[in-house]
């Protein structure tokens, strides 16, 4: 288990990034806030709109997984299993931890 200095500034990181990720999520999609794109179907090139928004699916896609680690890693603090490796169940070195403070796994099965 980490200490409770590193648990803290982790716990601090995570929130952080988690409002990041869920702002640039809402940024993505259509009708969340005035950063969200705004298609024109009607545009006389259907193709790259549709092009761009499977872009943005995608990359929404990608950043909604980032942040499910990110609220598995809170989850974690709060129930007092951080730092542990999903799969050996052995601590995760206090190095991984600060440079990805969301992993689940030790650098042995990453």
């Amino acid at each position: 288990m980490a200490d409770q200095t590193l648990l803290s500034t982790v716990r601090d990181e995570l929130t952080v990034e988690r409002a990041r990720l869920e702002a640039q999520i809402a940024s993505l999609e259509p009708g969340h806030g005035a950063s969200s794109p705004d298609f024109d179907d009607n545009f006389a090139d259907s193709g790259q709109v549709a092009a761009e928004q499977g872009e943005n699916k995608v990359l929404a896609s990608q950043l909604r997984s980032e942040l499910d680690e990110v609220e598995g890693a809170l989850t974690k603090l709060e129930d007092g299993t951080y730092g542990g490796c999903e799969t050996c169940e052995q601590p995760i070195a206090a190095a991984r931890l600060e440079a990805k403070p969301a992993a689940r796994f030790c650098i042995d099965h990453a």
